[in-house]
């Protein structure tokens, strides 16, 4: 079975930065782990399986993966590499 690489953007790391952030100040560290463990496994996943989440519905180029009924992920497809755009409250008014 192929495996895709990973590629982290800024935007990607620094907004999972900031959500660990919020879970840190609203919740405590074993919901952030949580968080981080349900990302990993979902990496991992997107090694293999590149198209596992669905489109977006506002950029078609982009995929959305939801973590957490909170939290999404937006990644893109670029040959053998999975590019990680960002991660987003879905609550918030986003462009994805």
């Amino acid at each position: 079975m192929k495996e895709y690489r990973i590629f982290w953007s800024p935007l990607a790391e620094e907004t999972y930065l900031k959500t660990l952030s919020r879970i840190l100040e609203r919740w405590t560290v074993k919901e952030a782990e949580d968080f981080d463990a349900k990302v990993e496994s979902l990496i991992e996943k997107l090694k293999t399986h590149k198209r596992l989440c669905p489109p977006s519905d506002k950029q078609k180029n982009l995929r959305r993966c939801v973590i957490a009924p909170q939290t999404s992920l937006v990644y893109q497809i670029n040959d053998n590499i999975i590019e990680l755009i960002a991660f987003f409250d879905n609550r918030s008014e986003h462009q994805f």
